[in-house]
């Protein structure tokens, strides 16, 4: 029972596998999993892996190793099954979670600091988010990981360097292959930086396998796009204009917009800001060189991150991993010092810190109850299985802050987390509703009663091409803005509010009747979040 209790490891991957797994499949797919979903079936059905295509158009903007992963998930479970296509992104959060925690215990940190590093990785909001999200960014920042993890090795330890070199170089190109080389921007080029400032690098008798690291990486990582530019210059010249020009044109933010990183962490929001004073902790800490490594490491990632003019949230995301090591920092000190802390203000911070997740506890049932109980019909298990889950950890972690044993409490956190994913994502169906929704699937009934086939408009919308199963053909040539009209004398039409009213002038020779609507947003047409990207009116249109 004892080594059970202490298998860390195992602790650890039962977590992040609770963290994960249940309720895969319930949340909505946005439009940037709906991309990759569609590229991957259309590798598949056309049996095309190299020229990937999203609505039977090309789609070169990212590099394809994810695709191919989903695809052969969805080959495997079928392309109906959400939760079989988001398998592959569960695995490779797994790769991140424990690649982060060897990295960890290179650093010289105690075996339960190792573990509660990892803990605090798999229960940081944007990490578990994106790792049931199956997009691009969560396999480029954990393939760089891993990559990081043999090239610390490399960096220190004699033996093995050919074997470290090659590992490394490997993991380097299939970061690169997963979304070219933000990893290594974002990720890599911070740990370089925090690494050389705290440990120094010494290369002597390496220099040859550092080229082999980068010689590996950049074969593999440009393999695809150097091969797509030569079979498709054309359009490989198209869409890089268009990527390169959204970095200093699209989303622009100013500079100081990352300044709240900290709070993607979501639970752990005031710890990783404590942690980053380092004039308060750097004499509390275990291991203060590890602890500045942590630190320079996460400010180099968010400095560089925000020189870049284009900024999104969810960039953020390989600022997350060294941050949680660097909050682990504090947590190690609590656990060990909380009983003896007797500064007031000291105090006043942690108990508030901690203090807010009791609250936490006892607001989102209430909360929940009050917006959800006309809808919860259903739902009951889940609603009770969170009131009582969320009570009684709220209770544990109130009573272990009294006690002043600190590691109750932290595991109490973690346990918080594990009870939302488990009884609080099924809920979601209850705050969510649309009672004008329609699924885009619903227009193979439409189709195979009027004996028609469906054309979009102007443009295509992932999530809907995803829900309705195949691509859809669209009509209007943005090179001559002009409307290329199927053969059929009848066919479906799908518009947008927008085109519903300028169709009217190109399809004068065209009859149009409205029969039904295609509505994929969660929240009713009254609320502020309501896309119309995801509306569009559905028309039968008959040639005079």
């Amino acid at each position: 029972m004892s080594k059970l209790i202490h298998n860390y490891t195992f602790w650890l991957l039962l977590i992040s596998c609770l963290m994960l797994i249940p309720h895969l499949s319930v949340i909505e797919v946005n439009i940037m999993e709906a991309r990759n979903f569609i590229t991957a079936r259309e590798m598949v059905r056309n049996n095309n892996w190299i020229l990937t295509t999203i609505n039977d158009l090309p789609r070169y903007e990212k590099p394809p190793l994810p695709t191919w992963l989903t695809a052969l998930s969805g080959l495997f479970f079928g392309f109906e099954t959400i939760f079989g296509l988001r398998l592959p992104v569960v695995f490779i959060t797994l790769l991140l979670v424990f690649s982060t925690y060897k990295l960890s215990e290179k650093l010289g940190l105690s075996h339960q600091q190792n573990f509660h590093n990892g803990l605090i990785l798999i229960t940081s909001f944007y990490i578990y988010f994106a790792g049931r999200d199956n997009q691009w960014d969560m396999y480029t920042h954990s393939f760089m990981m891993v990559c990081i993890v043999f090239l610390w090795k490399f960096l220190n330890d004699k033996n093995y360097s050919f074997l470290y070199a090659l590992l490394s170089g490997l993991f380097f190109g299939f970061s690169f292959l997963s979304k070219g080389p933000i990893s290594v921007y974002a990720l890599l080029l911070p740990f370089l930086i925090a690494y050389g400032l705290t440990y120094k690098f010494e290369l002597k008798g390496k220099k040859f396998y550092i080229f082999l690291i980068l010689l590996i990486g950049l074969c593999i990582g440009l393999s695809w796009p150097l091969y797509v530019r030569y079979l498709d210059p054309e359009t490989v010249k198209r869409v890089t204009q268009l990527e390169s020009g959204r970095w200093g044109n699209y989303n622009i933010r100013p500079f100081y917009y990352y300044w709240s990183f900290f709070t993607q962490s979501g639970i752990w929001t005031v710890p990783a800001f404590i942690a980053l004073f380092y004039p308060y902790l750097k004499t509390k800490v275990s291991n203060l060189k590890a602890y500045q490594f942590t630190l320079i490491w996460t400010l180099a990632a968010v400095i560089l991150l925000s020189i870049i003019p284009e900024k999104k949230s969810r960039y953020l995301l390989p600022v997350l991993i060294p941050m949680a090591l660097n909050t682990g920092f504090y947590i190690d000190y609590l656990i060990h010092s909380f009983k003896n802390i007797n500064l007031k203000k000291e105090k006043i911070v942690i108990n508030f810190a901690f203090g807010l997740v009791v609250f936490i506890c006892v607001a989102i049932p209430i909360g929940l109850f009050i917006k959800i109980k006309n809808d919860i019909s259903g739902l009951e298990f889940w609603f009770i299985g969170l009131t009582i889950s969320l009570f009684a950890l709220g209770y544990i972690i109130f009573q272990n802050l009294r006690n002043k044993d600190f590691l109750k409490v932290f595991y109490g956190v973690v346990g918080v987390q594990v009870a939302v994913i488990i009884f609080g994502v099924p809920l979601t169906k209850a705050v969510l509703i649309n009672p004008d929704y329609h699924s885009a699937k619903e227009l193979k009934e439409k189709e195979n009663e009027l004996g028609i086939k469906t054309y979009e408009m102007s443009s295509f919308t992932p999530e809907i091409v995803w829900d309705y199963g195949h691509s859809i053909p669209v009509l209007l040539n943005e090179k001559t803005d002009e409307l290329n009209f199927p053969l059929e004398k009848k066919f479906g039409i799908l518009a947008s509010k927008t085109d519903s009213i300028l169709s009217k002038k190109k399809l004068e020779n065209y009859t149009l009747k409205k029969i039904s609507t295609v509505d994929l947003n969660r929240v009713p047409k009254e609320s502020k979040k309501h896309n119309d990207r995801l509306f569009r009116i559905y028309y039968l249109a008959t040639k005079k």
